[in-house]
């Protein structure tokens, strides 16, 4: 079964092709990221007019790229949420006029439930239940999975996102935007013990709170300055994401404690750091129990994630109205 897969939840306009939930025949984003970065953020209005321009093109590559004509298409799926609300409509209606001028099967996915997904596309993937986590700019969610259709929420962020305190932090330091590639980066040369940096989880719970973190680095920077040597700022942000990443590394161990599994899966733009990685293989290791991360192509907004959530959905018999609309 071929699915046609769009994502327009922020700044990337995305379209894939997938054969049966797992095999990518094509994967194609176009980003409006360099319209953003002179602006040291995504700016909706812009997103959203790159979307509009932009998708029938991506769309058309995607299925040049797989070698497959729109009437092999089966199903047609698209991101309703959460996102950029000017955005996912751009997509949505895309999706629901191409559904309905083939006489396709239409299905509405969720954004976090696929970034989780992404990581399942591959073998060797775990059974149900699992702990799921997202990480990503806009969400820093923690989930109990029994199936494709069944999450429990367990803990979520209450403010900043960590994608957001990232690229707070990169602001505050002068390095630009995205902030989480660049922090990953200089990290590498910084010594995670050289500030004292605290961020903690809140009240014992599985939530998570980064405003703080980030407000304690803009005052550490405007007491102390930073030093003009590279290592200055390499301190500064390795200490930053230490603090950041051990929070969300305890919140996941919680959660498998909790509920005495084995298998954590994580998914979205910060699954790619880096740091995070080797962290949490390192707790896998000495407790026992699996974790599974994203290929590095699968960790940012894409479309073959939704394609391939989609397809198990369709197997499970969910369909979606073309009256759906966005799920901000």
């Amino acid at each position: 079964m071929l699915i046609l897969g769009i994502e327009t939840s922020c700044d990337e306009t995305a379209a894939s092709v997938v054969e049966d939930g797992r095999k990518i025949l094509s994967n194609v984003v176009s980003s409006s990221i360099r319209y953003h970065k002179k602006l040291g953020g995504v700016v909706p209005e812009i997103a959203t007019r790159h979307h509009v321009e932009n998708i029938d093109k991506v769309v058309a590559r995607s299925l040049e790229k797989a070698g497959a004509a729109i009437e092999d298409i089966d199903v047609v799926a698209v991101t309703q949420g959460p996102g950029l609300v000017g955005a996912l409509l751009s997509g949505i209606s895309f999706a629901k006029s191409l559904a309905f001028g083939l006489g396709k099967d239409f299905i509405a996915v969720d954004h976090l439930r696929a970034h989780i997904y992404s990581a399942l596309m591959q073998d060797g993937a775990p059974g149900f239940p699992f702990i799921g986590l997202v990480i990503s700019g806009g969400h820093t969610r923690l989930c109990l999975v029994r199936d494709y259709d069944d999450f429990v929420l367990l803990g979520d962020t209450l403010d900043d996102a960590v994608g957001e305190a990232y690229d707070k932090v990169a602001k505050i330091l002068g390095l630009g935007y995205p902030g989480g590639p660049v922090i990953d980066k200089l990290a590498k040369d910084g010594d995670p013990a050289a500030i004292k940096f605290t961020c903690r989880p809140i009240n014992g719970s599985l939530d998570f709170s980064f405003s703080g973190i980030k407000t304690a680095v803009l005052y550490y920077v405007k007491q102390h300055g930073i030093r003009n040597t590279d290592g200055g700022i390499r301190d500064i942000v390795a200490s930053f994401q230490e603090a950041v990443l051990k929070v969300i590394a305890g919140n996941s161990l919680k959660a498998l404690e909790k509920y005495k599994l084995k298998a954590l899966v994580v998914g979205g733009g910060v699954s790619a750091n880096s740091r995070f990685r080797e962290m949490i293989k390192r707790e896998a290791m000495f407790r026992d129990f699996k974790v599974y991360f994203p290929a590095l192509q699968l960790c940012s907004d894409n479309a073959a994630m939704v394609a391939g959530l989609a397809y198990r959905l369709h197997r499970k018999g969910v369909r979606s109205g073309l009256d759906i609309t966005a799920r901000v």
